[in-house]
């Protein structure tokens, strides 16, 4: 273990603490370390345990050439917890980039950094504009701003809604295997912002570019995507048409940026742009 990574696998992670932690070339060069990021309350398979370590499957995040029951990965064994997610309540989603959960309505963090797309079962009504919310291995409610979720979606949206949402992550950290408002990268913006609206895709940009509608390139339409590979390799890249040109939306892994930027498309990207795909009508 690094000692730079302490932040990320203590018993309460510290996802901020570690990404402000690291210069840009640090973020970038996580390549190999960082695979994915578990939301809170995530469901998972257990696979593995060895002492502080345990190997699981991310059934919440498809990964169809990795496995065909969801993403692999190792996780700390202390971020994990037994028992079934609540069956009839009714669920919000995080709609913040990131929220806190506290002891009492305006009380003490006990829980920060639950960031958007994070699904939270109602544990009762709501007081002084907070709601009561269940918490894996919590041993009674925590309380949530309710100005910070959104009723659980349940309707189709549309390419709009995915563009919107991905538009309010910009300027996040580019971090590989990053997926929350403190660190993400492309294929996990696309995952996140899809996973908002109540869509599942799959985690990696290569399983994302069969999904949906293939378009013809020239005629997508702002929240297709871009697919972007080097001659005959998988998708490599990934990002969200944002206007007319090519303009894009996209977490850049390249120096220069480092971060989710809307920008016009490069020469250089556009050489290696290889297909567009709509998966929202």
């Amino acid at each position: 273990m690094r000692e730079i990574d302490a932040p990320a696998i203590a018993e309460v992670p510290d996802m901020r603490r570690w990404v402000a932690s690291m210069s840009k070339q640090q973020l970038l060069d996580l390549d190999g370390r960082t695979l994915t990021q578990l939301l809170l309350g995530e469901r998972v398979l257990v696979e593995e345990v060895s002492g502080d370590w345990t190997r699981v499957i991310a059934i919440e995040q498809p990964a169809g050439k990795l496995d065909e029951r969801g993403y692999p990965g190792v996780v700390r064994t202390a971020h994990l917890t037994g028992g079934e997610p609540p069956q009839g309540v009714r669920e919000v989603v995080v709609d913040a980039t990131a929220t806190a959960l506290c002891d009492e309505p305006n009380g003490d963090v006990l829980l920060p950094g639950v960031v958007i797309g994070t699904r939270l079962a109602v544990a009762g009504e709501r007081e002084r504009g907070w709601l009561p919310v269940l918490v894996p291995a919590a041993d009674g409610p925590l309380w949530v701003r309710e100005a910070d979720v959104a009723t659980a979606p349940t309707g189709t949206p549309s390419t709009k809604d995915l563009l919107a949402v991905a538009e309010r992550l910009r300027d996040v950290p580019y971090v590989w295997g990053g997926l929350s408002a403190y660190g993400i990268d492309c294929s996990g913006l696309v995952h996140l912002a899809h996973r908002r609206l109540g869509v599942t895709v799959p985690r990696d940009a290569d399983d994302q570019s069969v999904v949906g509608e293939r378009i013809e390139l020239g005629h997508e339409q702002p929240g297709d995507l871009y697919f972007f590979a080097r001659p005959g390799k998988s998708p490599h890249h990934v990002g969200l048409a944002a206007g007319p040109d090519r303009q894009m939306l996209h977490a850049s892994g390249q120096e220069s940026a480092g971060k989710v930027v809307n920008e016009p498309m490069t020469e250089a990207r556009s050489a290696t742009l290889v297909a567009a795909r709509r998966t929202l009508s």
